[in-house]
């Protein structure tokens, strides 16, 4: 207890020789600041929380560091609502908005490895998929030329979805040397790519290996999880699955046909009854008129007859 009394004194004592104070904002001018052309990096806070006092006094000591090596603003936001849409274990939270794509702190409460983390990933680490690129950047059915592949399926009425995305940028930024992050929209742009997969929910992740698929299974959604399963656990948590084979677009049309059918079977069979009746009521009036036109023509036959 001791020993971290003394190292919060030290911090806030440099923190003061230094005069470095990081501004707080509220919601509003959060969001103005997001939406904006700067970078911003925000330290999500609380009352009553020693653990975030902690990582501001940490922050407070390197602010002067980070906007001359990142070009970022450094603020705070206690007791803010907008922590719920970047980081599912809340406060505190340290994360670098870069052009509005949120980039969440992973790792300890230690100066240098902000900085670092923060400087060496200027620009998103994550890839964007979608049906018409998956095969072409992944591999997937010709085992990997590219390297393994770890990617997130999403949706965009998935709350939980918009939540990962900062941690989904963590392990992309810890893992970018070692295997590719990704993620694809399961119900809009990468909609035959899920089905390819067999993705019914939102979020799942899978890891392409060697041309084997991964499914993760664990209800754990952090970013230490998840790069433990990329790079260790993959074999715990499944078996392994054969990669499935490229569905071109016609085969996508003529199963999505029949599955409608068969999903329809009783209105099929309506529709069969009815154009079986027209044509059978066809067929019954044709024969109707055949027989009057009979009579008539041999009427016509034996008056041609007698004016001979």
């Amino acid at each position: 207890m001791s020993a971290l009394l003394g190292t919060l004194l030290t911090l806030f004592i440099l923190a003061i020789a230094s005069g470095a104070v990081i501004e707080q904002v509220d919601d509003t001018d959060l969001i103005h600041m997001l939406t904006g052309e700067d970078n911003v990096i925000v330290l999500f806070s609380k009352n009553n929380c020693p653990k975030c006092d902690e990582l501001e006094l940490t922050l407070e000591n390197v602010e002067k560091d980070l906007k001359e090596n990142v070009g970022a603003i450094v603020v705070k936001a206690v007791n803010s609502h907008m922590v719920n849409l970047y980081d599912p274990t809340k406060e505190p939270a340290l994360i670098y908005f870069r052009r509005g794509v949120p980039l969440l702190y992973y790792g300890e409460n230690n100066a240098e490895d902000i900085v670092r983390m923060f400087s060496e990933n200027p620009e998103p680490a994550v890839k964007e998929l979608a049906d018409d690129n998956f095969e072409h950047l992944t591999q997937a059915s010709t085992g990997a030329t590219t390297g393994d592949w770890l990617v997130f399926f999403y949706s965009a009425d998935c709350v939980f979805c918009l939540r990962l995305h900062a941690t989904w940028e963590a392990v992309g930024a810890h893992l970018k040397h070692r295997l590719n992050v990704a993620r694809i929209n399961r119900l809009e742009a990468g909609i035959s790519t899920a089905k390819r997969f067999g993705i019914v929910e939102s979020p799942e992740f899978i890891l392409l290996r060697q041309g084997k698929v991964y499914r993760y299974k664990s209800k754990l959604y952090t970013a230490q999880q998840f790069i433990d399963f990329a790079t260790k656990d993959f074999a715990k948590q499944t078996n392994p699955e054969a990669v499935p084979p490229e569905v071109n677009n016609m085969n996508n049309f003529i199963t999505d046909q029949l599955k409608t059918m068969g999903d329809n079977q009783q209105i099929i069979f309506i529709v069969c009854g009815v154009v079986i009746l027209v044509i059978l009521a066809a067929l019954v009036v044709k024969r109707k008129v055949s027989k009057n036109e009979a009579p008539a023509t041999v009427k016509k036959s034996n008056k041609a007859k007698k004016a001979k």
